[in-house]
């Protein structure tokens, strides 16, 4: 039973491990093989059902209605399944070859395309895409998620972060994708700034807005927070590609994209430097502020950091080659 095709190998291997664990379903395996060659190859995910004809429908129904993708019963000879077999294992084997060079060692270039890869196939697998929520948050493309690997490896250079728990934080706050969060959020303030949205006055005080902005859920408060570290860093942002470079004024209500990434990276920056360095704190504190580190919040940049290495770090053991380039995967 046909579930995706895809064009990209790495991507499509991630979204079967996606499947295999997000979408499990009993007594059924899914299966990553290939139709055509090397660059023309397409790449397709199967679902083998191997119980009965009625029992296989009521799981293609339900499976069909929890993605909310068309799916169809085929029924194989034992040759065909035996082959998508065989290349599954494949697949299997090339992703999880042994490690050969850490995160840290990666050519700028090879792991802005890996990033690449990892970024789209997190912001594809967000549930709100797959629940149909509305307004459902836009799928990066390919080259959006290139821009902003790309963007994330200057930052973290730049401020000399950890790029594995800038990919965790990322992932656990919006998977990539531009969307306000916390609309109803508010907090009181002794007088607004000029471009704050005042929802209330009382006994002299005001109550603003303060929703979360974009891929880095950065507050409106948190921002101004960001610009004035920002004014005051002595190092040389001459040395961040231009569009990272943060202006000489803030406007909360319009702040592009890519330097909300330089934004979140001065954040972690700051938060690194009153923690001593302790990563665990830091995250934490990105979510739950200075006083009060979020430990569940961390625990789950912590999980997707460990997870985002591990996927590059293999699959970077393939030098860039697609699994049917290797000369020991045999005969196509």
């Amino acid at each position: 039973m046909p579930v995706e095709q895809f064009r990209d190998e790495l991507f499509t291997y991630l979204m079967l491990q996606h499947f295999r664990t997000a979408e499990a379903v009993a007594g059924a395996r899914y299966r990553l093989v290939y139709r055509g060659e090397t660059e023309q190859a397409s790449f397709e995910i199967l679902l083998s059902l191997s119980d009965g004809v009625m029992e296989s429908y009521a799981a293609a129904a339900e499976l069909s209605t929890r993605l909310g993708l068309p799916l169809k019963l085929l029924t194989l000879p034992e040759a065909e399944a035996s082959r998508f077999e065989k290349q599954t294992r494949l697949f299997d084997a090339a992703y999880n070859l042994p490690v050969k060079r850490k995160l840290e060692q990666l050519p700028a270039g090879e792991l802005r395309t890996l990033m690449r890869r990892f970024i789209r196939f997190k912001s594809t697998t967000d549930p709100r895409i797959r629940a149909k929520l509305e307004p459902p948050p836009k799928v990066l493309s390919a080259d959006q998620a290139e821009q902003l690997a790309g963007d994330m490896l200057a930052v973290a250079e730049f401020y000399q972060l950890p790029l594995d728990y800038l990919l965790g934080i990322g992932a656990m706050e919006n998977n990539y994708m531009d969307v306000r969060g916390d609309l109803q959020h508010s907090i009181w303030k002794r007088r607004p700034a000029k471009d704050d949205i005042v929802l209330e006055r009382r006994g002299g005080r005001v109550r603003v807005l303060n929703y979360s902005t974009g891929v880095w859920q950065i507050t409106r408060e948190t921002l101004r927070y960001a610009h004035r570290q920002y004014l005051k860093d002595k190092r040389d942002y001459s040395k961040l590609p231009e569009h990272l470079r943060p202006p000489a004024a803030l406007d909360v209500n319009e702040v592009r994209p890519e330097i909300l990434t330089t934004y979140a990276g001065l954040l972690l920056r700051d938060l690194l430097d009153q923690f001593d360095g302790q990563v665990g704190l830091a995250v934490g504190a990105y979510n739950g502020g200075p006083a009060r580190p979020n430990p569940k919040y961390e625990k789950g940049v912590r999980q997707v950091a460990s997870y985002a290495r591990g996927v590059l770090e293999r699959a970077a053991a393939l030098s860039g080659e697609s699994v049917l380039h290797r000369s020991w995967i045999g005969p196509r």
